[in-house]
């Protein structure tokens, strides 16, 4: 990731007539029409997979459009080409692609959505994405720390509500050991109960809560302790529990 990759989107994009311009963009055909980074990625991103090059330059010059464009629609693109008939795509530069994104000093909210709503949220995929992403490597993020890993693995748990609990619990307990990742442990197992597709072991989960360091006024720690400690598995199969919670708890 970097300014290598966007520089060749940019230069891509120039190919297909479409340029960057102050307020937006624009493209040859329409020059006085305004476009947004969301237009030209809704137009333009699916003709990366049309390109002819390989399949690994393919997936680095989507990646390359992302950064440029920063536009959730360039992912879904790329989950498109994954699962066309050509698909899949090579595997190690697709997770390559996300796994830098995620360890980047930069916003990487459209990143995380993708993997949240797209690969997550899918039990096809969601334990492939999950140990591409964060189960495979839990281990060097703990014993390494830099800044970067730590970084990826914040960004993945916060979204790993859906992911099912057998395939991200022994990365939970991995992730525990730093207490610098506890806040971001705990945002998992809060989504792991709302997330309409979310997925947890209550007493497992009680157990995993208990061992956080966390501040005691910490939001919805002592809701998310009362429904597990119940026996609630998720918000939206138990729909009044939360709200026992809250009145329990104030």
């Amino acid at each position: 990731m970097g300014l290598q990759a966007e520089e060749a989107a940019r230069r891509w994009l120039a190919d297909q007539g479409v340029s960057q311009v102050r307020d937006g963009w624009v493209s040859d055909e329409e020059p006085d029409t305004l476009l947004t980074a969301n237009q030209v990625a809704h137009s333009w991103a699916g003709d990366v997979f049309a390109e002819d090059l390989g399949a690994a330059d393919q997936v680095r010059l989507a990646f390359g459009l992302l950064d440029l464009l920063d536009e959730y629609w360039v992912t879904c693109e790329i989950r498109f080409a994954n699962d066309d008939a050509e698909g899949p795509l090579p595997v190690d530069v697709l997770w390559d692609g996300y796994r830098r994104r995620l360890e980047a000093d930069r916003d990487a909210e459209t990143v995380t959505y993708s993997l949240w709503v797209d690969w997550f949220e899918d039990h096809t995929t969601s334990a492939t994405a999950f140990a591409e992403v964060l189960g495979n490597d839990i281990d060097r993020v703990v014993a390494e720390r830099s800044e970067a890993l730590l970084r990826r693995a914040r960004r993945v748990l916060e979204c790993s509500g859906p992911v099912r609990w057998t395939v991200k619990e022994p990365a939970y307990r991995t992730a525990m050991r730093l207490p610098t990742l506890h806040p971001a442990l705990f945002r998992g197992l809060l989504t792991s109960f709302h997330d309409v597709y979310g997925d947890l072991e209550p007493a497992a989960a009680q157990g995993l809560l208990d061992h956080l360091d966390l501040p005691a006024n910490t939001r919805h720690l002592a809701e998310l302790r009362h429904v597990l400690a119940a026996g609630h598995k998720n918000h939206h199969r138990s729909p009044g529990a939360w709200d026992d919670a809250v009145r329990s708890c104030s």
